[in-house]
């Protein structure tokens, strides 16, 4: 369980569905993509589910509300209740609720889902800095939010109201590529004040405490396809994760992952909660591994893969000797002829 300075991908006889009581599920590049579900992603949690593994899909965007998070991936065909799911304008709410007196009013920079986490904790959104908030909470407001919401918030951070964010992820998937998230309108804030944010969101402590205190999970796998949030969020809790390569992270990224992004499971999609992992064991002298007829070392400056296999586990032992090479630093050697092999 969330192993400090890992060197390889963890192996695993037993499915991990199996080995683990609660999937803590990213959802934009995991679950679905676009709105639409992502291939493999609805049998293979119909699978996990009646298996006797806990779903909860946990989420940095602060717009939606839990009940039309739930509402969407049932119409996708992955059945969830309200309570299954756990969004970072939770996390921030309750961050705020411990520093404020009960029913503060708080200046509200975002959507609907920030609104009814903040009712949930007893205090009262506000849209001026003019009505005496006791907050700002910024969380992201949709490709809409108007200009003016921004510098509202500006008026009250610059008067030294504490101010909160649910989440800093400069950029957030759409149907039409990659868009500006909520960190890229905080920053706009923070060049206005100079002031900083108390930030709840993946991949900080307060996201992950909001999870397992809603869930109960006591043995969680953290499911996710970015590093900067979902990995190191698992990191960061101290718990295993599984990366999916279906989202933001491609297999380069993953090569030059620093510790704390380095997943403890690689796999292609979501059927990697339904089987076991292969093991990634030392080859030969040196930092050479192998897994599934590949074998990997680093020579020079460059990633060398020598045999032949399944593409992933030649991704696995790639990742094992660079990752052990880097050591405590980020990975710079040249993997593009290892990549190439493996058609990435």
């Amino acid at each position: 369980m969330g192993e400090r300075g890992r060197t390889r991908p963890d192996g695993s006889l037993r499915a991990l569905s199996e080995v683990y009581d609660t999937a803590l599920l990213d959802l934009d590049g995991v679950v679905y993509a676009g709105g639409e579900a992502i291939p493999h992603a609805v049998e293979s949690l119909e699978k996990a589910r009646d298996g006797g593994m806990h779903l909860a899909y946990v989420t940095n965007n602060a717009l939606r509300t839990p009940d039309s998070v739930a509402e969407h991936l049932t119409e996708l065909g992955v059945p969830a209740e309200p309570r299954d799911v756990i969004t970072s304008a939770q996390a921030v709410a309750r961050l705020i609720a411990e520093q404020v007196p009960g029913g503060s009013r708080v200046l509200v920079i975002g959507g609907e889902g920030l609104r009814v986490a903040l009712r949930e904790r007893g205090l009262e959104p506000v849209d001026s800095a003019d009505e005496d908030p006791a907050a700002v909470v910024q969380g992201y407001g949709g490709p809409e939010l108007p200009w003016g919401r921004l510098a509202e918030a500006s008026y009250a951070v610059a008067r030294g109201v504490p101010w909160f964010a649910s989440n800093t992820d400069l950029t957030i998937p759409s149907a039409r590529g990659i868009a500006p998230g909520n960190g890229a309108a905080v920053e706009v804030v923070r060049i206005a004040t100079g002031g900083e944010p108390q930030i709840a969101g993946k991949p900080l402590p307060p996201m992950h405490r909001e999870t397992i205190l809603r869930t109960g999970a006591e043995r969680p796998l953290v499911v996710g396809d970015r590093l900067d949030t979902d990995i190191e969020g698992a990191f960061n809790g101290g718990v295993d994760s599984l990366l999916v390569l279906t989202g933001v992270t491609d297999p380069a990224q993953l090569l030059r992952a620093v510790p704390k992004h380095r997943p403890t499971y690689v796999d292609r999609d979501l059927r990697g909660l339904l089987t076991g992992q292969p093991e990634v064991e030392s080859a030969g002298s040196g930092d050479g591994f192998g897994c599934g007829g590949w074998t990997a070392s680093v020579r020079g400056d460059a990633l060398v893969l020598e045999g032949d296999g399944q593409p992933l586990d030649g991704l696995r032992v790639l990742c094992a000797a660079a990752w052990t090479h880097a050591g405590d630093r980020s990975g710079s050697v040249d993997a593009g002829k290892a990549l190439a092999r493996l058609g990435w």
